[in-house]
Order: C-alpha cells, then sequence, then structure tokens
C-alpha cells in the first residue's frame, strides 16, 4: 500500500448546483492485489475497500457484513450518474432529507429482497 497525504487538502464543490456541498480530498491510497483498507465511524461502524488484480471489491457483504454495523445500502440516481450511498440506519430521516435537497431519487435498496418494491416509506423499517 502506498498513500499520499494532501496538505493543504484540495477543496472542490459537488451536488447539486442549488444547494452545493464542499469536500476536501485529504488523502490518495494505491492497494495492490489483494490489500485491503478499512474505513471506521465513532459508531462502530466500518466499511472495507479491497483490491484484487482484476478490480475491487467496493464493499463490505451488502446483505450480511453493512447491515450488522448498521448500514443500509442504496443505489441512487442524480442526473444521469448513479451512486451507491451507505446508508446509517439511524439516520434515515436526515438521509431521505438529502436526497431531496440534491435531486437524487432511489433506484433500489440493495440490501432488500430485489423482488419487493422501494418506496420511501419502507425505507424506514
Amino acid at each position: 500500500m502506498q498513500f499520499r497525504i494532501i496538505e493543504p487538502p484540495r477543496k472542490f464543490k459537488v451536488g447539486d448546483s442549488d444547494a452545493p456541498i464542499q469536500l476536501s480530498h485529504v488523502m490518495d491510497i494505491a492497494l495492490g492485489p489483494d490489500e485491503q483498507v478499512t474505513f471506521t465511524a465513532r459508531n462502530g461502524g466500518e466499511f472495507d475497500v479491497c483490491r484484487k488484480s482484476w478490480g475491487y471489491y467496493a464493499t463490505p457483504s451488502i446483505n450480511d457484513r453493512l447491515i450488522r454495523f448498521g448500514y443500509r445500502t442504496c443505489l441512487v440516481k442524480s442526473d444521469e450518474r448513479h451512486y451507491i450511498h451507505l446508508v446509517e440506519k439511524d439516520k434515515i430521516d436526515e438521509y431521505l432529507e438529502y436526497l431531496i435537497i440534491q435531486n437524487m431519487k432511489v433506484i433500489q435498496w440493495l440490501d432488500e429482497d430485489t423482488s419487493q418494491l422501494n418506496d420511501n416509506e419502507k425505507v424506514k423499517q
């Protein structure tokens, strides 16, 4: 693994032009095949990224480890771009407000049975 701390952080705006968010790019990490980094949250949640020779495991198991760490996994659309979000279960209401402000739409909650409908009310269950 190689990493580079970006000092000072590169700051840039993302999101809906009516409600931009400023991000700070603070580090670059280069993983070799079969290397993993784990990001941790104050609430005990974890998020792994694992490099393989063919690409990446971009998340831990969506319907097991992420759920155990208190995350829901959601595929969303913004304009013509698609994103995967990991949402803390106890912050679903805040997340749904964020989607409205940023003009994003839920395509699918990936940790649910795909035969179910995925409207915002089911998310809170």
